[in-house]
């Protein structure tokens, strides 16, 4: 019996019609994959599904568009069930492709998986998709074009995972992603018409042939219909995410700058071995701005801000607003004196004059900078770095940058160790009192002691109270400190008395202990504890924490004054100059920092000092003098008129063992 192999023809239309539903699926899946690499978790794993179901029904409806583009001239019918297997044949495999193949750095083992899977799955759709013809013949395949056909599969899945991985982090259209998607599109079709090639039709022999090609052209519609509506559906969503809910989620609502999400975004895609330069940048004083024209000129200044930033923006260059007055600006790649230049250019341009709404506005800006690799520093890590050299760049006057060191690292690190060890150290008992002595010379006797905390920490040894005080006052941990130090003092302060040596013991205070308005409470419940009389303590305040809340805190030294405790004025001169507050600040003594006690022999610094006892005397303040070390400076401040001294030449601030022997040596005892 002869066999009757059929030649089928193909309609050109239909066959570029294939050939653009692949290159439009392939572009599609190409910009699916941008979003993919973007997102975590849940996100992420619903876009893989998106870009699954586009590629797979790409593909699947390029092979079925190429099917119904081939005619045999006779009636060919499809399997629903067969037809629509294929179909989710098609989406699994592009699924498990993306899944294993997707990731921020190629893992080739799973690369290999996935592209076999995509491949496997390809070509399995494509012979699904051919046993679904239902029609008077049957189907064999060339052995040789069959296995081409599957090779074609392969190769053209692991050049498309390729291209997908490769335009993972390019959100935008360009000409390069469209021509690779044409590539992968041509690389699909190819691997269909192998296929194609592969398959000989025989008929039986008394088959009836027609004499035209029968074409199911309502099928061809429906088919159309269904791509091109998953294609709106899906760029319609990307539309929408890009234009709107990524809008939404990324962009700064006042200055429209991208916000810290898309800063997130940016490190994500940014992790390998490119040198990144982090300008971390804070506007100076804009704390005044929103309490003196309020919050709505302090908005109209941060966009204004924001728009000088955005003008310094182009190809490896960002900005991004951090909230409230910071903004970051990342360069990459970036190179220390690049990130130098380029923050004198940013400082240059903040410091210009604002015109907002009549009001004629000047800020200025502190930058940090940090440089280093995403891979080599993360980012917590890398931002950090240039939010501590923001703060030193603040500390160093304002308006200008500083660049993080690894100096820096370590005093933030010895910071950080420091303030964990701090709430320990009160209930570990690492602290300990030392005095130092005031001497009145004029009378050749002890005038009282200013007791002075140590840390003695059980691994660093001695810590220096200007190291740890600060960040005590910054963690609030100066008001339990000060609370012990006041009860050690006082008891202390009593023991001597029984002991005969009756003077006033005196207790530094930090501006927290009167912002919590229990500072008087703390006082009387010392001064009860230790059954010591309040004219035996001294409290001592600076000038400049007088400026915090002037009416305040004077209302509380009023209060506390009234009960008999005496105050004193620190380190008088060197801040903030309080002289014409003197008259209202409720004082009982004044102490002359030693800036004033250096360098006596000068005139005008003795004028100076003269000055400043004649203005004590008429407001009837005992003075102070400290930093007292050799005897010229006890002559010249006794011929000023200053009579009260402390510093090393009297004694240094000492322990309890030291102070009985310096006592006995001095017959006080």
């Amino acid at each position: 019996m002869r066999t009757l192999y059929l030649e089928g023809s193909y309609n050109s239309y239909i066959i570029a019609l294939s050939v653009f539903i692949a290159i439009v699926a392939s572009y599609s899946a190409l910009t699916i994959t941008s979003r993919i690499s973007r997102e975590t978790g849940s996100a992420r794993f619903y876009w893989i599904l998106c870009g699954s179901f586009v590629m797979g029904t790409g593909i699947w409806a390029t092979h079925f568009v190429g099917m119904l583009a081939f005619h045999l001239k006779l009636t060919v019918k499809y399997h629903i069930w067969l037809t629509f297997f294929s179909l989710i044949v098609s989406v699994f495999a592009s699924l498990i492709a993306f899944y294993f193949t997707l990731r921020k750095k190629i893992d080739w083992r799973k690369f290999a998986i996935g592209g076999f899977a995509m491949g496997g799955g390809i070509s399995a759709m494509h012979y699904v998709g051919m046993e679904a013809m239902m029609m008077p013949a049957h189907i064999s395949y060339n052995p040789l074009y069959w296995v081409l056909s599957v090779c074609i599969a392969l190769s053209a899945s692991y050049a498309a995972l390729l291209l997908l991985h490769r335009f993972r982090n390019h959100y935008g259209t360009s000409w390069l992603k469209w021509m690779s998607a044409g590539l992968m599109g041509l690389a699909i079709c190819g691997m269909h018409y192998a296929g194609m090639k592969a398959a000989r039709i025989v008929g039986h022999p008394d088959l009836v042939l027609h004499k035209d090609p029968i074409a199911d052209y309502t099928l061809l519609l429906g088919v159309s219909i269904v791509i091109f509506s998953i294609f709106l559906v899906s760029w319609g969503a990307l539309f929408f995410d890009r234009y709107y809910l990524e809008k939404m989620a990324y962009l700064d609502t006042i200055t429209g700058l991208p916000n810290r999400n898309e800063m997130n975004r940016f490190f994500d895609i940014h992790n390998g071995d490119e040198s990144i330069g982090v300008l971390f940048l804070d506007m100076d004083q804009f704390k005044t701005v929103n309490d003196t024209l309020g919050h709505h000129i302090g908005d109209l200044l941060i966009q204004q801000v924001g728009y000088r930033l955005s003008k310094f923006v182009h190809s490896g260059l960002e900005v991004f607003r951090m909230g409230g007055d910071e903004f970051l600006v990342t360069v990459a790649p970036c190179d220390p004196e690049q990130a130098k230049g380029l923050a004198e250019e940013i400082l240059r341009s903040i410091k210009k004059v604002y015109s907002i709404q009549g009001n004629q506005l000047y800020i200025t800006a502190s930058i940090g900078i940090s440089i280093s690799s995403a891979r080599e520093t993360d980012r917590s890590v890398l931002l950090k770095f240039a939010d501590t050299a923001m703060y030193r760049a603040k500390g160093a006057g304002k308006n200008q940058y500083c660049v993080y060191s690894e100096d820096m690292g370590f005093q933030e690190l010895r910071k950080m160790e420091l303030e964990k060890d701090l709430y320990l150290a009160l209930d570990n008992e690492q602290f300990y009192l030392v005095y130092q002595p005031r001497w009145n010379v004029k009378e050749n006797g002890l005038a009282g002691w200013e007791a002075l905390i140590r840390w003695n920490h059980p691994r660093l040894g001695v810590i220096s109270p200007y190291e740890f005080i600060p960040i005590a006052e910054e963690t609030g941990l100066i008001v339990p400190i000060t609370r012990w130090t006041l009860k050690q003092a006082s008891l202390q302060c009593r023991e001597w008395h029984s002991r005969g040596v009756k003077q006033p013991v005196s207790v530094n205070l930090s501006v927290r202990l009167f912002q919590t308005e229990s500072l008087q409470e703390m006082v009387q419940s010392t001064l009860k504890e230790a059954d010591l009389d309040p004219l035996w303590m001294e409290l001592e305040i600076t000038e400049s924490m007088v400026l915090h809340d002037i009416h305040e805190i004077i209302a509380q030294v009023e209060s506390i004054r009234s009960m008999g405790v005496k105050f004193a004025m620190d380190d008088f001169g060197t801040g903030y100059s309080s002289i014409g507050l003197l008259d209202r600040i409720p004082l009982d003594t004044l102490k002359l920092d030693r800036l004033f006690t250096n360098n006596l022999e000068i005139p005008t610094k003795r004028g100076i000092i003269s000055a400043i006892i004649m203005m004590a005397e008429n407001l009837e303040l005992e003075i102070v003098a400290e930093g007292v070390e050799n005897q010229e400076h006890v002559d010249f401040l006794m011929q000023l008129g200053c009579h009260v001294m402390q510093g090393y030449y009297y004694g240094r601030p000492m322990g309890i063992e030291e102070i009985e022997e310096w006592m006995k040596q001095r017959s006080i005892l």
